[in-house]
């Protein structure tokens, strides 16, 4: 049993910077490998972001290569992703993303970014 509660959000204009959190707990939060971002915008799916192993691999969707930034503290179980160079197509909902290496997966409700001038 893990949950996992974004923050962060909110209205930025172009060219504008936003970090986003995710804050980990539950009695099962040592289980987890893999945390990371996806987005969904309306009518799209929702698609990866980032990820972040528990030893600090990072990936990265090929749109937000050189702008976003993934990192996590584990003593804190938290992670983080720094947006810059933010865009208007950035704009949805961005949901904390958590994963086990059994394949149990783990979803935060979801924190909205508007990027608009």
């Amino acid at each position: 049993q893990v949950q996992l509660v974004e923050s962060g959000g909110g209205l930025v204009q172009p060219g504008g910077s936003l970090r986003l959190s995710c804050a980990a707990s539950g009695r099962t939060i040592f289980s987890i490998n893999l945390m990371g971002w996806y987005h969904q915008a309306p009518g799209k799916e929702r698609e990866l972001v980032a990820l972040i192993s528990r030893y600090g691999v990072t990936d990265y969707a090929d749109s937000v290569k050189g702008r976003f930034t993934i990192s996590r503290d584990n003593a804190k179980n938290t992670v983080y992703l720094q947006m810059n160079g933010l865009k208007p197509e950035d704009t949805a909902v961005y949901y904390c993303y958590g994963g086990t290496p059994g394949g149990v997966v783990y979803w935060g409700q979801g924190t909205p970014v508007t990027v608009s001038s």
